[in-house]
């Protein structure tokens, strides 16, 4: 139940051709919280509700708990949400022997190119491909339950 995460701005679209996966996302939070996110995400056909703890002090490790709900639950519960919903469509690149998920976000973040990569210690070693731009993992203006209040297009 730990998440270990760094995040990225992407400095160009080549992880594009990259990719072996690609899926529209939607969600919004029952709770913002930063010490305790509850999140609702449409992921292509799936529902999620996923729960987050507050991140270590260099941000990379967090306490996360998700579980895969029904479609219909998961679009009856982002209408009881927080104002501001976060969409996005992520592509899946293996890079190495690791996968970034790239987020090329819509909407109120239109212009916000974001990739992660889940790692198994914080210290862990990974491949940077050359897309990969500056880390913005200890920046919580970058976090999704930040950016459904503070929209990238507002700063």
């Amino acid at each position: 139940m730990v998440e270990i995460e760094r995040k990225f701005l992407v400095l160009s679209n080549g992880f594009v051709a990259e990719a072996f996966s690609k899926k529209r996302i939607v969600q919004a939070y029952i709770s913002s919280n930063p010490d305790r996110t509850v999140r609702i995400r449409i992921k292509g056909d799936k529902g999620y509700i996923t729960i987050k703890g507050k991140g270590n002090h260099s941000g990379t490790t967090r306490l996360e708990w998700e579980r895969e709900i029904g479609l219909l639950d998961a679009e009856t519960l982002l209408t009881i949400c927080e104002s501001g919903v976060i969409e996005k469509v992520r592509h899946e690149v293996k890079v190495g022997q690791h996968v970034f998920e790239v987020d090329i976000f819509s909407g109120e973040n239109e212009g916000l190119v974001m990739a992660e990569i889940e790692l198994e210690d914080e210290n862990e070693l990974f491949e940077k491909p050359n897309w990969l731009g500056q880390e913005v993992t200890n920046d919580e203006r970058y976090y999704n339950a930040y950016l459904s209040k503070n929209p990238f297009k507002n700063w």
